[in-house]
């Protein structure tokens, strides 16, 4: 082309797409609020008397954009997930000033971060125990019509997440239901979809269940039994209605009339520590409901449980999600400096005006946000508002019941979805969005106007 021709139209207009690309847009935000937060650093001495100012804008700069970041799950033009967002925003409200370091380590709540360790390092014994490869082999000989293995997983998968981390049982179950469905020649994907939302609907029943449970049990101190009470029918008719509904959506899969044949599946398990792993599964369990602090209980037992000779703390070890645990010290850090700077007496008054002290007002705000940016930042951002209602212990029931349930209205909802979903896809079994969204639409709408309605009675 001779030097004095200009560029053709279609050539002016890739190029300004290039130049506006999302990674070159997401850099820039980048840049800016690494700019704002040294600016709100340095402004005590560059003008002085209005650093308060700039740390407000810092503060909610630094906020907004964690929270963005946090919803679409990644950095466009860069390798960073939803612990590295976390931890960025974090180190970003302690330099620009918006939270002081020391208050910083006030924020992270121990006790949360504690008991999550404590029951992953549970659960991780009773996966390389066997317990689960044990349950699953006993499902393969004796579901033998598909709605009762159907019926089958629905159980486990609930039954495991009301006591345990609903993520943890289904990084286990997701990969035995793919193996047990295709070795009986069966569609797998109703079963993982029953795998994600019976974990999800099971997990509302105690504070041990989820994450955001677990906050919410450090932050309302609603004893252990009391929150089971409170939320265990919920959970039971919840199941009932994913397990219909499943079945519904999928009904070529389950009118089959031949029974399946019983499959006997070749388990590695070690007899020693099958046994120990459910007698201290049981035990913790039992220091729950007798009222020892959850944090205190889960981290002894589960310390308690790496004083064996069979298996290596580096396999244990190997098994905890420390990037969950990261994820949450970050957001203790985020939300507590744009409390800190942003929330004001009129914040909360206007809050007020919303009415979140009726219960279907309150589930349905939390569970749109719990869908916009994630059931725990969902949580974390309610926390201050719920403190100040009429009847904070119910409320903080609601916001259990929401923003766990909401978690199944779409595949990316809940972080336990989008492990069945990897799970399944290395074993070359697809989830698709559309196919998760036609049952998990209906399932999460049914059973969030039965948790309204039984905690509003």
């Amino acid at each position: 082309m001779d030097a004095a021709t200009p560029p053709s139209p279609r050539r002016t207009r890739g190029i300004s797409a290039r130049l506006i690309s999302p990674r070159l847009i997401s850099l820039g935000l980048i840049a800016a609020l690494i700019v704002l937060a040294a600016a709100a650093a340095l402004a005590p001495w560059a003008m002085p008397g209005n650093d308060a100012a700039a740390r407000r804008i810092a503060a909610g700069g630094i906020f907004a954009a964690s929270y963005l970041a946090l919803a679409i799950g990644r950095v466009p033009g860069l390798a960073i997930d939803r612990a590295g967002i976390a931890l960025v925003g974090a180190s970003l409200m302690v330099a620009s000033g918006a939270m002081p370091l020391a208050d910083a380590y006030r924020a992270i709540d121990l006790n949360t971060l504690t008991l999550l360790l404590g029951m992953m390092i549970v659960v991780a014994n009773l996966r390389l125990s066997g317990v689960f490869a044990l349950a699953t082999a006993w499902v393969a000989r004796h579901a033998r019509r598909p709605i009762l293995l159907l019926a089958a997983v629905v159980a486990v998968a609930g039954l495991a997440s009301a006591f345990l981390v609903n993520d943890a049982i289904c990084l286990v179950l997701a990969p035995l239901v793919v193996d047990l469905t295709l070795a009986l020649r069966r569609n797998p994907v109703p079963y993982l979809l029953a795998v994600a939302m019976a974990s999800n609907i099971g997990s509302v029943t105690t504070i041990t269940g989820n994450p955001q449970n677990m906050l919410i049990g450090g932050f309302s101190g609603i004893p252990y039994a009391t929150f089971a009470a409170a939320l265990t029918p919920v959970a039971l008719v919840g199941l009932v209605v994913a397990g219909g509904l499943i079945a519904l959506f999928y009904r070529a899969e389950f009118a089959a009339r031949a029974p399946l044949p019983p499959r006997w599946m070749h388990i590695r398990a070690n007899r020693v520590l099958v046994v120990r792993s459910l007698v201290a599964t049981v035990a913790v369990i039992a220091l729950f409901f007798a009222g020892q602090p959850p944090a205190k209980a889960a981290i002894v037992v589960g310390a308690l449980l790496l004083l064996t000779r069979r298996v290596k703390s580096g396999r244990i070890y190997a098994e905890i999600d420390w990037s969950l645990l990261l994820m949450f010290a970050g957001l203790f850090v985020i939300v507590a400096g744009a409390e800190h700077r942003l929330l004001t007496p009129g914040m909360v008054a206007a809050a007020g005006r919303l009415h979140l002290g009726h219960v279907a007002v309150l589930s349905a705000l939390t569970a749109v946000l719990s869908n916009l940016v994630s059931n725990v930042p969902a949580v974390l951002v309610l926390r201050p508002f719920v403190a100040h209602l009429a009847d904070p212990a119910r409320a903080w029931l609601v916001v259990a019941m929401a923003s766990t349930l909401a978690g199944n209205f779409t595949l990316l909802g809940s972080i336990a979805n989008l492990i069945v979903a990897e799970k399944a896809a290395r074993r070359g079994v697809v989830i698709r969005f559309r196919a998760y969204f036609l049952v998990g639409a209906p399932v999460t709408v049914a059973t969030l106007v039965i948790g309204a309605l039984w905690l509003a009675r």
